[in-house]
């Protein structure tokens, strides 16, 4: 029996949001010193691009990890529609941790990940801004052409 031929492969997708980051047990001096203009009371938004990347065998029958259609239902559905033009502060999953782009990053892989079995989610990445990204990705199982 030959292996199964496993292949990577990442889709973009963009939405936009905005945050503050702020910790509410802190002071104003300590949050404006970890967060500086990104404490902004009034908040800030950014252009997110997301990049999300999954791994699995290749169909014998259709060639294809997974169609790129159903990835796009998943991810519409999952992320863009939750979090586009929205306030992440507002969302009940920042509502006990900072709404950081590192924490936004993670919590979208653990929003995908259930979603997109038997597709093993490799990675997330998330684009803050040109110059930021941030990426998320769990241990990897050994995969098997089961």
């Amino acid at each position: 029996m030959t292996p199964a031929t496993i292949v990577r492969f990442a889709r973009r997708y963009t939405f936009s949001a905005s945050h503050r980051l702020h910790v509410d047990h802190l002071s104003t001096e300590a949050n404006r010193a970890a967060f500086g203009k990104c404490n902004n009371p009034h908040g800030h938004g950014h252009n997110y691009v997301v990049q999300v990347m999954i791994a699995g065998p290749v169909d014998p029958a259709t060639g294809m990890v997974l169609n790129m259609a159903a990835l796009d239902s998943v991810v519409s559905r999952t992320v863009l529609d939750r979090f586009d033009h929205q306030n992440l502060n507002h969302d009940p999953l920042f509502a006990a941790q900072t709404s950081t782009t590192e924490n936004l990053c993670r919590e979208i892989f653990h929003l995908l990940a259930p979603l997109l079995q038997p597709v093993l989610l490799r990675s997330v990445r998330v684009e803050e801004t040109e110059n930021n990204f941030f990426e998320y990705s769990e241990t990897i199982p050994a995969l098997s052409a089961a």
